[in-house]
Order: C-alpha cells, then structure tokens, then sequence
C-alpha cells in the first residue's frame, strides 16, 4: 500500500500532489514511465485514440475518403458501428495493461515486460472482430476453435484490465454471472436460479463474437457519445475553466452565510455538467473549497461532507450525467432531448435542497458571512441581476431569430472547399462563432488573470463577481455551442460533442496567443508553443480519463450477455416480489438497496449498466403487478439514482475517502454525514416513481411546469428541513413528524386520498369485454384470474388493466390477453408473451373470478388544505420559541 493509499484510509490530510495523484490512479492510471521510448508509447497510444475518436465522429470523413478515393487513393478510414465498437475497447484494453500497475507494489516508473504481452495479446484479441470482419460476417454465426480461443482468452483479460483500472467489485459480479452462465444447470444450484444451460462454445461466441454481450450496447455508446464527452471535458479543464468555475461560485455566493460550502455546491454543479468522476469533481474543486469551509466554521466532516453530496450530485446533473444519459438513449429508445428535459427538474431541485442544507448548517452552528468585495444594497443587486438576466433573454432571442434568418437565406447553398464541400450557412455559422470567440477573449483581457488562490492563506478574500466573471466568459461558448446543437439543433450527442470539442481544440490553440495580443506581452512563439502543449496535453488525458469507462462498459456487457443467454433477470423478479410480498413501496425499497450494493466501487458508467440491466425491468413488471403503471424513464432514473449513491455511502465510498484526505477527517463519519445530506436527493427517485410530473412526465403546458417546479421545491425544503432537525429553530420531535408528513403528502397528494376513499369498486359483471365498454381510456380496471401456473400450482393472481384508444379490441391486445373462450365468460383462451398479463403471471385458461372498476375520488390537490394549515402551525409555533429564546437571551 503506497504513503497516499495508507493516508487515505486512515483518513490523513494529503498534500496537493497527492491528492493529484489519488485522480490520476483513479481515472486515468498511476504508472509514469521514466523512459522516453514507454512515455512515448503510453502518450502515443492515448493520443492516437483521441485522433480515432475524432475521426469517427467527423461529418468530413466520408467526403475525405471520397476524395482520396478520386485520385486513387484506397483509405481504409471508414468503419462499421461494429469494426469501431472492435479498435476502441482495443485501445482501452491496451492502455489498461500500459497504465494501471497490476498490483500496489508493482513498479510505476516502467513498464514490465509482462504487462507489455497481456497489453498486445488484449489488444489483439478486441481487434479481432475488426481484422476478421468479413470472414467472421460470412460465416454466419459458426465459431471456429480459434474463434472460441481468442473469445475465452478476451474475456480473462478483459476481467485483469477490469481488476487494475476499475477495482474487485465489477470484477467480482462479472465473474459470478460468468460462473452462474457455465454450471447454472448444475443439480447443487437451487432450483429457483437454475437455467437450462450452454456449451463453452455458445457462451464464448455469445459474449465476444456477438453485439449480445461484450460488443453490446453499452460499448457502443461508449464509442460514439461517452468519449467525446469525456475529452471535452479534460480539454475545458485544461484551458482553465475548472479554475474559473470555482472563482465564479465563489464571488456569486460566498458573501452569503455558509458562503465557501454554497460555492462548494454551485461550482460542482457546474463541474458536474461536464465531469463524468465523482472523486476527480470531490478534489478538484474540494481543494479549494474543503479548507475554506472549516476555516468559516464547518467542522472537517461537514466540510468533506458537503463536497461529497454536491459532487456526487453532478453525476444526475444533466447534459453528460456521467456519461448515464447516452446509454439512456439506447436502453429507452428516448431521443437525448427528452432524457435531459426528464432529468433536469430533480436535478435542480436537489442542487436547491443541498443550498438550504448548507444554509441550515450555518444558522445553526452561527457561522457568520464573509464580508462583501463590493457592498450593495438589496434593490441594486436586484437590479443588477435584472438587467444581466434581461441581457441574456434578449440576446438569445435575437441570436436564435438570426441564426433562422441564416438558415433560411443561405440554406442551400455549398461552398467546395477542394477537400471537403460545406454549407454556406454552416460556413457563416462558423464565422459568427469564430468572431464571437475574439470578442469574448479581448473582452476578458479587460480584467487581470484569474490564479489559483491558496485556501490555507492567512486572509480570506472575495473575489469580485463582475472581473470574475469576465475573466473567462469566453469558456462558456463551447458549453452554449454544446448545449445549442444539442437542444435546439437537436444533432445527435456524438455530433454535437464533436462540434463542442472541435470548437475548445480552437480556444485551448489560440487563446494564449490572443491574450498575448490584446494585452500587448508579446512573446508569441512561446504562447503558441504553450498551447500546443496544453491542446496534448488535453488530448492525451481525454483518452487516458477513457480507460475506465470503455472497460467498464465492456465489462458490463458481459452481465448483459449473461442476462440476456440465461434469464436471470425473471428470477430476480420473483425473488423480490417474494420477499417484498404485494407492498410496492417495499418492493421499491429492496430495489433500492439492491443497486446501493451493486453499485458499490463502480464508476457512474459501468454503474448505471449494471442495475438497469438487473433491476429496471423489476420494479417495471412488479409495478404494473400492482397496478403502478410506471414511465420507463422513471424506473432506469430510480435505478441510476441509488447506483451512483453507492459514491458517497461507506464503506466503498471512494469520493467521501477522497473528500476526508484533503479535510483531515474520519473517511467513516465523512461519509455517514455526506449520505444524511443526500438523502433529499434519495428521496426523489420513490417521489416520481408515484408522481411522474416531477419529471415533466405529463406535463402539458409552460404553467403546468412552474407549478411542478413550485411545488416540488417547495416539498424537498420541507423534507431537508425535517431530515436537519431545524427549520426556522430547532425541530421539537413532533414537528419533525410533521415536516416528513407535509413534504410526503405535496409529492404525493393522492396518498392520503386513497387511504380513505377507495380507488375501485367490485362490479358482478365477469365478462371483460363488457366492463371494458363501459369506461373511456385512460381508466383502469383491476381484475382477479384463477388459473393454473406451469409448475401444476393453483395460485390467484391480481392485475391491473389499463384502457386505451380503440375499444376493447385495442385494450385486450395491449395487456396481452389474445383471446376469450365465448363459451366460458371470463375465461383466457390465450396470452401473448412477455405482455403486462404475462408478466403478471396470468397464463393460458386462467379464469377470470373478480373485477373492480375505479370509483370516484375527490381531487388529490384538496389535501393541500390541511398541508398548509400543519405548515402553519409549525412555522407560528417555531417563530413564538424563536422570539422567547431572544428573550430569554438579552435577560
């Protein structure tokens, strides 16, 4: 175990370097080779694979191999979602062996010769379905030995590259449902998880050979959106903006009371827009931050704590969410767009709930605000922001109608470039940007530049917001150019994120060299050599921030395969239904924990895989077993939410470790402290599972959103409030009580509503067609079936039956019911697999014994009545021993 390692554990402050090398092994690999000839190969190959990053995803590689082709010359650049899938997890696998040590004590300053041949043979092995695409293509699916033999030795060194860049635990589920594939048809596996089987052959061509497992899904969109990302954000770092965004929060909120620990939260939101790593957003901006807070007067768990709950954050933080969004896409079969619009809200809204927790924090221990850098009084800063806010709205109104102007005048047109062929409006697009770019940057070179303040300094002083501000605006226009490509363009991920890089692979070029300009320092030559050496630098710690995630998400597709060869995953939901019985709270609550397990050690990526394959489809059959007809994007954000919790939750959280080095704390109560802060955010995930509308689901109109946001604001303060024992004061027992009631009941109003009137009434009627008849879609029937289950059982099973556009017809075929008997009245002929009857466990010739319509309810939103009223008398209540103690005070 290294100095670092052993620090860390036991909770000892660690040194800036440290701390520094704690990311570099956690995300892109502790070995720095002293050899020019090794460096040389590690830097090569990371920047190599950023090149063939780009490449793919460049609109201009088709017309580039054109034009090679028109004056015959054969490039082979062109490549299949699969050959591409093939060469990335080669360079991943590869870099494993090259920059993660096999072990603590193996050697850092070079690369062992062993190593070196598991590296190649890895890479070789990935490659292979590139190299032998045609002939593996025409063979139809018919392995070879040599084919079985590549496979297996793949897999063993796809699970080492796993152990050193990722750590035991994704190694560890990866070889047990290997394991459960190969002898789950063993007689000493109990009958309830035993499957028919498969020979070697069938399970090494399924997980290797195929797009069913390691080739899958995940890998894909590791390849084609998560990279990306992930060089977008090492190259944004690298120009500085890591240190701006921490500036920027700083000057807006650190006048305030818990001034440092609301800056702790607002730059790791902003970091977490583009960070895919909860421990590299922890000491990035913990750092800074961590010293900061104990020396206003947070004690050193609270401030490590806090770091936590706000970095972890970022990872639901939309447009990257750790890279969750992308595979979101694939598994939902959603465009990004609504991803990000269903994700947005409880992200805020949990962002605001942490700012309220720091803020009750402070009142409670009184800590007192820091000084202003430049006082105002309250109408001016309204005023202020007033006119900034203004500014923005007009100004993208005006660009937005201008770009559309453009669009509309040079649409058609084509410039030939030689090379390459491109839109007159594209080229126009790019000039407006370009100009803008120039702007912003002589714009910025108004103020002094922006250093790294030391956080153990003897004065504490805030920096101004405006200077601050301007110092670095021109790093916000690639995150605007992101963000518009993304959402109003409505480009594909991949596209836009290459349009975002191309445009920060420009400014990371050329920023110095303007600065040097506009500031007149001269010395051109060598700003253009430094930003060349931070655009390589940038470039080759993109690709090395990959390792882990392309082999996370190979790895995961490995529990993929195994899921989708065995059946596994049925099994699971009998378990838990089992153990949970009809109760979908409880049912919710063991998912809950399930993923908090599953996810413990795994980064955000390979995390999200994980407990969506096992666990998404669970509490959705469960759910509509009893009658929760959930939104699948509900259900996948439920999942992802409690996987990434496993970052903050001793004792694997490695980010709360992290957060207690730079603190001095005890890494244990770190993190117990750092989980009852983000409570309000695990919270959220039961809240829309019951009231989808907290993730615009069914939300209609702009009105219908403002009162959502509103109220849900509302309700998590409430919920914070009671979860910190204080509100205005000090929360006497019963009042906490009341808080966890109230904020309960504005999520889910409808919880009281049906405890006292019930939703459905039993009807005489058995026939179905019939009570169909009789009630519009949207309605829901709940019926009852009798019946016979394939192990000779007699069981009764319950089940819900929602009614849609089109009749009865339509209604049957949508649950999955095929046919009635006409002769028997309630009877099932026959049912369609893997419908929402199936799933439910009604099968052939089961009988129909019970059907309950829905009754007539009052309005779920009357029980905001009585809500207000407790709220009342909790605020009047705390407001009357507030003044008595100030009395009690001055006496």
């Amino acid at each position: 175990m290294s100095i670092s390692d052993r620090k860390l554990v036991e909770g000892k402050h660690l040194s800036q370097a440290e701390l520094e090398d704690l990311v570099i092994e956690s995300d892109s690999g502790a070995r720095a080779p002293t050899s020019k000839l090794a460096a040389n190969v590690l830097m090569g190959t990371a920047l190599l694979w950023s090149l063939f990053q780009l490449w793919i995803a460049s609109p201009f590689q088709f017309q580039f191999v054109e034009f090679l082709k028109s004056h015959g010359i054969s490039f082979w650049g062109i490549l299949n979602d699969t050959e591409t899938r093939s060469v990335h997890l080669a360079f991943a696998v590869f870099l494993a062996f090259m920059a993660y040590p096999a072990f603590k004590s193996s050697p850092r300053s070079y690369i062992p010769i062993a190593d070196i041949i598991m590296g190649l043979l890895a890479a070789f092995c990935a490659s292979y379905i590139y190299i032998f695409y045609e002939q593996l293509s025409g063979r139809a699916g018919i392995p070879t030995t040599i084919d079985i033999a590549v496979s297996c030795l793949g897999l063993v060194l796809l699970l080492e590259a796993t152990r050193r860049s990722l750590g035991p635990p994704l190694l560890v589920i990866s070889v047990i449902f290997i394991v459960y594939t190969i002898f789950g048809n063993m007689s000493f596996v109990p009958e309830l998880i035993r499957w028919k089987g498969a020979s070697i052959t069938k399970i090494a061509n399924h997980q290797w050979l195929t797009t069913e497992g390691v080739f899958g899904v995940a890998l894909s969109v590791s390849t084609s959106f998560v990279f990306l990302f992930v060089l977008f954000g090492a190259l944004l770092d690298k120009a500085g903006a890591g240190n701006y965004f921490i500036k920027v929060a700083f000057s807006l909120l650190g006048h305030m009371r818990g001034g440092p620990a609301k800056a702790a939260v607002l730059s790791s939101a902003m970091t977490g827009l583009i960070s895919g790593s909860s421990i590299a957003n922890t000491v990035t901006t913990g750092t800074f931050t961590i010293p900061l807070m104990k020396r206003v007067g947070f004690s050193a768990e609270k401030a490590g704590a806090i770091e936590v709950a706000s970095s972890v954050n970022g990872q639901i933080m939309p447009p990257v969410m750790g890279a969750a969004a992308f595979l979101m896409v694939e598994y939902i079969d959603l465009p990004y767009i609504e991803i990000v619009k269903h994700a947005f809200l409880p992200a805020l809204i949990s962002y605001i709930a942490l700012l309220y927790i720091v803020h009750l924090e402070a009142v409670k221990s009184g800590i007192k605000p820091l000084p202003k850098a430049i006082n105002r009084s309250f109408l001016q800063g309204v005023v202020m922001w007033g006119i900034v806010i203004s500014s923005i709205i007009i100004f993208s109104y005006l660009s937005y109608n201008v770009i559309k102007w453009i669009k509309i005048y040079f649409g058609n047109g084509i410039i030939n470039l030689g090379v390459f062929e491109i839109g007159t409006a594209t080229l126009v697009f790019s000039s407006m940007i370009a100009a803008a770019y120039i702007a912003l940057v002589r714009y910025s070179c108004c103020v002094d530049e922006l250093e790294k303040d030391d956080p153990n300094s003897e004065m504490i002083k805030l920096p101004k917001t405006a200077p601050t501000v301007k110092s670095g605006v021109h790093y916000l226009l690639p995150i605007v150019v992101l963000v518009w490509c993304l959402m109003v363009e409505r480009l594909s991920p991949g596209l836009s994120a290459f349009w975002a890089t191309f445009l920060m692979i420009f400014i990371i070029a050329t920023q110095d060299v303007l600065k040097a300009f506009f500031r007149k320092t001269g010395k051109y030559n060598e700003q253009v050599s430094i930003g060349a050496n931070k655009l390589l630098d940038g470039l080759v710690t993109g690709a090395r921030n990959m390792i882990g995630i392309g082999v996370a998400t190979a790895a995961a597709g490995i529990i993929v395969g195994s899921v989708s060869l065995t059946g596994i995953g049925q099994v699971l939901t009998e378990v838990i239904e089992a153990i949970a019985g009809d109760s979908m709270f409880f049912i919710l609550l063991l998912t809950a924990l399930i993923c908090l397990v599953l996810g413990m050690g795994l980064p955000t990526t390979a995390n999200y895989i994980v407990v969506a394959t096992l666990m998404a489809h669970v509490v959705q059959e469960l759910g509509a077993r009893n009658g929760l007809f959930v939104p699948l994007i509900a259900i996948h954000l439920f999942v992802f939410y409690f996987g990434i919790m496993a970052d903050v939750t001793p004792p694997v959280g490695l980010a709360s470790f992290a957060a207690a080095a730079i603190s001095g704390a005890d890494p244990i109560k770190t993190g117990i402290q750092a989980f009852s802060y983000s409570l309000r955010t695990a919270i959220l995930p039961f809240f829309f599972i019951y009231d989808p509308e907290l993730i615009m689901v069914g939300v209609d109109s702009i009105w219908h959103g403002i009162w959502v946001f509103f109220y849900a604001t509302g309700g998590i303060l409430i919920f914070s409030a009671a979860m910190q024992g204080y509100f205005l004061t000090w929360n006497k027992f019963y009042e906490t009580i009341i808080l966890l009631v109230v904020s309960i009941t504005i999520f889910i109003p409808g919880l009281w509503i049906d405890f006292f009137f019930h939703s459905y009434r039993k009807v005489e009627e058995k026939n179905i067609e019939e009570v169909i008849k009789n009630y519009p879609a949207g309605s829901t029937l709940m019926i009852r079936a009798r019946g016979e289950n394939k192990n000779g059982k007699i069981i009764e099973v319950d089940s819900y039956v929602p009614i849609i556009e089109g009749g009865v017809d339509a209604t049957l075929k949508n649950y999955g019911i095929i046919e009635l008997e006409k002769h028997k009245t309630g009877t099932i002929y026959d049912v369609d697999f893997n419908s929402i009857a199936f799933k439910t466990g009604i099968e052939f010739d089961f009988s129909i014994t019970k059907i309950k319509v829905p009754h007539e309810q009052p309005n779920k939103r009357f029980v905001y009545i009585p809500v207000v009223l407790l709220l009342g008398f909790v605020i009047m209540s705390q407001r009357l021993r507030k003044r008595r103690e100030a009395v009690l005070q001055q006496v």
